[in-house]
């Protein structure tokens, strides 16, 4: 029996599962990521781990001290977690317009909850513009450390384990990743890891089609809850990315819905954008190749939601 490991050594070491009945016929290899297995239910654990480790390492965050960031949820979840367990006290901004089970799921961590007001119910460039300004004034505030994660380097590194598990998982015959954007950390990471082992390897950004901006569109209202901030953001390489496709907000949610009653996983939103994603790689690719994608949280944070909700 294991014995001494503690909640944040349980981060990391994801299971990589096979997709079978969501594949058509004549497809590559899908492999996912199941990122829920972390302790808060996303892979937002791994970010929120190296964030807080590094800013204590250096001075930037102390004892007593309270951690302020902005968030649609997971990444305000995980912060908690990883708050609680190393006893800093947590602030975060975040909306209504996120699913209630992210918002009480931080709350269950002890963290305070500032929220803002949206219209339309959808994710906008002005809502994410908001709930960074909103942190901003809260982080001027003595004894506060502001991730302010779309400008955090330190966020990329958090995922760089999830790239060497990915190489090691696949034997290192991984032909592509697919990861959808939100502040691009994640995307950046594991390609920075990938392309390091094999420079052929492609990486296959995933945005909204509603908001199309990584392919030059306009921003736009979508419901693909933790991507699609309605501008580049500032950690986004685009010479680690070999091509961006864009995905439907009604094919990602469809595709979840089918993920869990086909294959049994049961996830959120932009991991069902996800396989739709790395559905059309494959495809391209051909049926003997492997493209690996992420399983980006539990279905779990969307009962509540339309995803999901069944009356």
């Amino acid at each position: 029996m294991e014995t001494g490991i503690t909640i944040l050594q349980s981060i990391g070491n994801t299971s990589l599962v096979q997709l079978h009945h969501v594949v058509p016929p004549n497809c590559g290899n899908i492999f996912a990521k199941l990122e829920w297995q972390n302790p808060s239910g996303s892979m937002k654990d791994r970010m929120a781990l190296g964030v807080i480790s590094r800013a204590e390492s250096d001075g930037r965050l102390s004892p007593g001290d309270t951690v302020v960031e902005y968030t649609g949820g997971s990444t305000g979840t995980s912060l908690a977690l990883v708050c609680s367990a190393k006893g800093y006290r947590t602030h975060v901004v975040s909306s209504k317009a996120f699913s209630q089970e992210k918002l009480d799921h931080m709350i269950a961590y002890g963290a305070q909850l500032t929220l803002v007001p949206y219209e339309g119910g959808h994710f906008t460039k002005q809502l994410f513009l908001d709930m960074i300004e909103t942190a901003r004034k809260l982080s001027l505030q003595p004894h506060t450390y502001w991730v302010d994660q779309l400008s955090n380097t330190d966020t990329i590194a958090g995922y760089f384990p999830l790239g060497e598990e990915i190489w090691s998982q696949t034997n290192g015959e991984v032909d592509a990743f697919v990861q959808s954007v939100g502040t691009g950390a994640s995307l950046r990471g594991v390609a920075t890891v990938l392309k390091r082992h094999n420079a052929k390897i492609k990486i296959i950004a995933v945005e909204p089609e509603e908001s199309s901006v990584l392919l030059g569109g306009k921003a736009g209202a979508h419901d693909i809850e933790g991507i699609g901030i309605g501008y580049i953001p500032p950690l986004w390489e685009a010479g680690l990315v070999d091509e961006v496709l864009s995905v439907k907000t009604a094919d990602a949610k469809d595709m979840a819905r089918q993920l869990a009653r086909k294959d049994g996983i049961f996830a959120g939103t932009s991991s069902g954008g996800n396989v739709c994603a790395a559905i059309r790689v494959a495809e391209k690719l051909g049926s003997s190749a492997k493209v690996a994608t992420l399983m980006v949280d539990s279905g779990l944070k969307y009962v509540s939601t339309d995803l999901y909700r069944s009356v």
